[in-house]
């Protein structure tokens, strides 16, 4: 089971407005800028971002239908701050793997332990 929602709201609140700033330049963290499906407000989402290529790689850590997704999926495009970098990105698809394969072994037994299996996956575009 991903991370549990009561603890995603404290991370809203609290733990997240710090990460926003410095998970963009962490390896293996990045930000996600979108919009608001109904207010078209920009947000700054903290996640854990694994690169492919031209593809990269999102772990759903608190799970599927999360607000950042859905803005994300609604879009059909977003912004990931990472290393830096301001990347486009483009067709973004949500995908269940338990082998977790998209990530190093490290992170793959850490997130085999919360029991996070979902990722959004999108291209460089």
């Amino acid at each position: 089971m991903p991370i549990p929602y009561t603890v995603a709201r404290l991370n809203r609140v609290g733990l997240n407005r710090v990460m926003r700033h410095v998970s963009p330049y962490m390896p293996g963290h990045g930000v996600v800028v979108h919009r608001g499906r109904r207010s078209g407000r920009e947000y700054r989402t903290p996640v854990m971002v694994f690169p492919h290529g031209e593809r990269y790689v999102i772990a759903l850590t608190y799970g599927r239908g999360t607000d950042w997704e859905k803005n994300v999926l609604a879009a059909g495009a977003f912004s990931l701050e990472v290393r830096g970098h301001r990347v486009q990105l483009t067709e973004p698809h949500v995908y269940h793997d338990e082998t977790r394969a998209a990530v190093n072994p490290v992170v793959r037994r850490a997130l085999g332990v919360l029991g996070v299996a979902d990722f959004l996956e999108a291209r460089r575009g």
